[in-house]
């Protein structure tokens, strides 16, 4: 059992971190309680903010000897529940470690605290002609929690995801002990690779404390293209077709006109097109505005030609570029003001697969009369559905809830596809991922957990981890 948290506790942390960095009880906001999506809810005990890694060794090493849980959180924008503490204890908040260490323009990388938001980063290496190429939806969260759920983004496609960008970390483990994996340099073949175990592991065994990331030189031109369809399934056909003509775009988005029309009411904004039922948003970069536009006009070309598509609209004003891709980062936030509440099913399939997935998605709305709309990453097969609960009593979204997941998670599963794409297994998609897991790889991930934390003291139930407490 976890130690009950007591005043002497409190006078503990106090003592580490000081007493304007320390919030008991009553004074921790309930925003503390959950993550954007909000579905799981549970308050800290103690909110500690940390400044330093030593601070949070401190505070670590308190809390493994006296026993007390510990919880890691940065901006809080996640959707799955990994940053809600759930056993009370310790909510560790690394928001003031934001500082930009070092931009080695050498070696082509920058070092970072964890609570630095992406939207800063990004702004920053701009400004120096680099480019960090991790591009998830959500801009206000932070470095730190991008690298703890592998985030991805709409350039996945062309660039990867967080955890190719990742050259070394400084952590450190729940015992309070401060350790350094990986390195600057571009080739490693030295021993374990230690530093991918914290990558994507939600906070379940180390708190990471710095990142040495991977920069590349600047892209001199951009340029984007939307294209519509007369349905999803004549859209998402053409993707690997696409992929295939041997012109790599930086991201391939799908989109409905349903999740379109969200946007356009949520922002009160016009969308270049919303006659038709199905889009696909393509983004082309590279070093010259030639390349760029032959890129964009081979595959303008195809899609017309032979892939169904309906027009092609090049996306090149700064007029038509915001009102598109503010519309795009939009879509949640759209989707969520537009009901009472709502869930999310993360998956990612093969990309061949994706529209039986997005069609299934419509089976079960039909079949539960409740409304789920999508959209997502059509190059790498990642999906964003949401479940909407409108007017539905609590005991009737609750019973269709927990079978539309059920049955998205399953089909996924049919159709080679994994759990979570990019926001991580948290609370919210635990049952789905130990159910689907097989139990090999189960028992292999909590041995890592137990030989790293052996008192299950950080982050304990949450993710792939079973067992603990």
């Amino acid at each position: 059992m976890y130690k009950k948290f007591d005043a002497n506790d409190a006078a503990a942390l106090g003592a580490i971190v000081g007493a304007e960095n320390l919030l008991i009880g009553d004074a921790i906001s309930e925003d503390y309680s959950h993550d954007e999506l909000g579905g799981v809810s549970h308050m800290p005990d103690a909110l500690v903010f940390v400044h330093s890694t030593e601070e949070v060794s401190a505070v670590m090493k308190y809390a493994y000897r006296e026993n007390i849980p510990v919880t890691v959180r940065g901006s809080g924008t996640g959707l799955v529940g990994s940053a809600v503490p759930v056993e009370g204890g310790i909510l560790l908040v690394t928001t003031a470690m934001n500082k930009i260490l070092e931009l080695d323009e050498d070696n082509l990388t920058i070092t970072v605290q964890p609570g630095v938001l992406l939207m800063e980063l990004a702004a920053y290496v701009e400004e120096h002609d680099f480019f960090y190429p991790p591009d998830p939806g959500e801009k206000s969260a932070t470095i730190g929690g991008n690298i703890s759920t592998n985030a991805g983004g709409m350039r996945a496609v062309k660039y990867g995801v967080t955890r190719d960008y990742v050259r070394a970390l400084t952590a450190v483990l729940p015992n309070g002990e401060i350790v350094q994996f990986g390195s600057k340099v571009v080739k490693n073949s030295s021993g374990y690779a230690l530093k991918d175990l914290l990558i994507g592991a939600e906070g379940t065994l180390a708190v990471i404390t710095e990142a040495v990331l991977k920069l590349l030189p600047l892209p001199k031109s951009s340029i984007s293209l939307l294209v519509p369809f007369p349905d999803m399934k004549t859209a998402i056909e053409a993707v690997p077709k696409i992929i295939r003509s041997k012109v790599i775009p930086t991201a391939i988005e799908y989109m409905s006109r349903d999740t379109i029309l969200f946007s356009e009411s949520y922002l009160g904004k016009k969308f270049p097109d919303t006659k038709n039922d199905a889009y696909i948003l393509l983004t082309f970069d590279g070093n010259t505005d030639a390349q760029v536009e032959h890129d964009m006009h081979t595959v303008a070309d195809l899609c017309l030609d032979s892939l169904g598509a309906l027009d092609a609209y090049i996306v090149d004003t700064e007029e038509r570029k915001k009102s598109v891709w503010s519309a795009r980062g939009a879509f949640l936030e759209a989707i969520k003001a537009s009901t009472t509440e709502m869930d999310e099913c993360d998956v990612v399939v093969p990309r061949s697969r994706v529209d039986e997935f997005i069609k299934f998605t419509h089976e079960i709305a039909d079949a539960e009369g409740i409304r789920i709309p999508s959209f997502g990453h059509a190059g790498d097969g990642n999906l964003h559905v949401y479940i909407c609960r409108d007017d539905l009593d609590a005991a009737a979204w609750e019973e269709k809830l927990a079978r539309c997941f059920d049955r998205m998670y399953e089909k996924a599963e049919q159709l080679g596809g994994l759990v979570s794409g990019e926001h991580g297994i948290g609370i919210s998609k635990r049952p789905y991922f130990l159910r689907e897991t097989p139990k090999e790889n189960l028992a292999v991930m909590n041995r890592i957990k137990t030989a790293l934390d052996p008192k299950h003291i950080l982050n304990d139930q949450k993710s792939y981890i079973v067992g603990g407490k």
